[in-house]
């Protein structure tokens, strides 16, 4: 994968038109997503209504798409990839594991498999990936394993009992995500986390301007979020060792602040 192009504003005129003649054979996928984003905003002006209807779309095309991966053997490494990250920092099998935004689980068979009976609990906005989550778990003979697939209708998380999951894990959610969404997330997020557990989100960074592709993409500064967590009482750190991982996004990882003034 190539370097992160981090000062680039994606959503400028100049960029979409050099971007375009450059590659010229992702033109028409661009002007479907433009149309349908068009319709949608002005169908949805609620942004968790809007993304749900996209993720309706992308699913009914393919639900390994619907996700980021462009093929399975991709749908596959990224899964993998998630799953060894969370596995050299501690993720052990006796571990209660919530991971927001779901998907078709695309990293949670691999998770549901590591981790006790009834340990994965997996929330995600649309009920089409969530069907797909369960040809997923079929698939993979994991029914034994009692994993917890929720569609939810935001990210304030208040069906979830307190303080009862060691590990939090959200990828490629926030890369699609204003930022009222991703501080309701943050304002509720700690109540549920035990003690000593943490929340790893990937996020789309720029160094520059903070900006976002249609109502699809958001791109932040790593500093905005951080700040964000640490209004809610969050500590958040900046996980460098992923940087070096064959992936786009960025990470931050959020704990209890009392945890992390004692680590």
């Amino acid at each position: 994968m190539p370097a992160k192009n981090l000062g680039v504003n994606r959503s400028a005129l100049g960029h979409r038109v050099s971007y375009a003649l450059r590659h010229p054979q992702r033109v028409p996928r661009h002007l479907f997503r433009a149309t349908r984003d068009a319709w949608l905003r002005y169908r949805y002006p609620d942004h968790v209504a809007y993304y749900r209807a996209v993720m309706r779309s992308d699913t009914r095309t393919s639900p390994e798409a619907a996700v980021g991966s462009r093929s399975h053997e991709r749908w596959l490494a990224l899964g993998a990839m998630q799953f060894d990250y969370l596995l050299d920092h501690g993720l052990r099998p006796e571990h209660r594991m919530l991971e927001i935004g779901c998907g078709n689980l695309r990293a949670g068979w691999r998770f549901i498999g590591h981790l006790q009976p009834g340990h994965y609990y997996g929330v995600d906005i649309s009920p089409e990936i969530l069907a797909a989550a369960q040809d997923t778990l079929v698939r993979e003979g994991l029914q034994g394993r009692r994993p917890t697939l929720t569609p939810v209708r935001d990210l304030t998380l208040r069906f979830l009992p307190d303080a009862h999951f060691d590990v939090v894990h959200a990828h490629s959610v926030f890369s699609h995500s204003p930022l009222p969404v991703i501080e309701e997330c943050l304002a509720h997020v700690g109540r549920v986390m035990a003690p000593g557990g943490w929340f790893d989100f990937t996020f789309d960074r720029t160094e520059g301007v903070e900006h976002q592709v249609l109502r699809e993409d958001f791109y932040y500064r790593t500093e905005t979020l951080i700040a964000l967590a640490e209004k809610h009482g969050l500590a958040a750190r900046f996980m460098t060792d992923w940087e070096e991982l064959p992936h786009g996004q960025s990470k931050i990882r959020i704990t209890h602040r009392e945890a992390a003034q004692t680590s």
